[in-house]
């Protein structure tokens, strides 16, 4: 069975909940083993926002969600509250946002011009390597919708841009890919709730 239908046939078996609020879709997936899928729609223009995982602990609970798209809105603590060990603020942070047309990622704090990128794909694990000539940083890039739809990466439909310290990967989508988001778009049509209501919905 293709992997595509593989997918929209999980899709399909897995327990929902979908709700509308603040102008977003969002439908929650769990699936037979236990993993969850939060996935976030923009409704006036249909594209992703958010997608993130999250599996069960060994020993119950669950552990924190892991963004795949979009990234968890964190507010800052307050300076007195003895969270002193946050992240660099220089630190580079790549993040995935993407559009009708294309993947793309957004990598921030990076300063060094666009001719020191480059990018290759590693055939064998399907990820997109991106370099830099002065051996400052090193990035892979995974795009599981591609391995959902039973495509492979090519380098060729990637490109980058630089602005304000912020280097911009595009991977544009393939036309099989195109075909299989129409599938399931389909299938998030099928999923109805009220607006800011929380109900659990069925694929028909």
């Amino acid at each position: 069975m293709p992997a595509s239908t593989l997918w929209v046939s999980k899709l399909r078996k897995a327990k929902k909940s979908c709700m509308q609020s603040s102008g977003r879709k969002k439908i929650h997936f769990t699936f037979d083993d236990g993993l969850e899928m939060v996935e976030e729609w923009v409704v006036k223009t249909d594209i992703l926002a958010i997608r993130k995982w999250r599996t069960q602990a060994t020993l119950g609970g669950a552990k924190p969600w892991d963004y795949e798209v979009g990234e968890a809105d964190v507010a800052a603590p307050p300076p007195d509250s003895g969270f002193g060990m946050a992240a660099s603020s220089t630190n580079p942070v790549c993040t995935r946002r993407d559009d009708k047309t294309f993947f793309q990622w957004r990598i921030r704090n990076l300063p060094y011009k666009l001719d020191v990128y480059s990018l290759s794909v590693d055939d064998e694990t399907q990820e997109m390597i991106l370099r830099t000539s002065n051996k400052k940083y090193f990035k892979k890039l995974k795009i599981p919708d591609l391995k959902r739809a039973g495509l492979e990466m090519d380098v060729e439909l990637a490109s980058m841009a630089h602005a304000n310290n912020t280097l911009i990967i595009s991977y544009e989508k393939p036309a099989a890919f195109l075909v299989f988001e129409k599938v399931l778009k389909a299938e998030r049509d099928k999923m109805k709730a009220a607006d800011d209501g929380d109900v659990d919905c069925t694929t028909q």
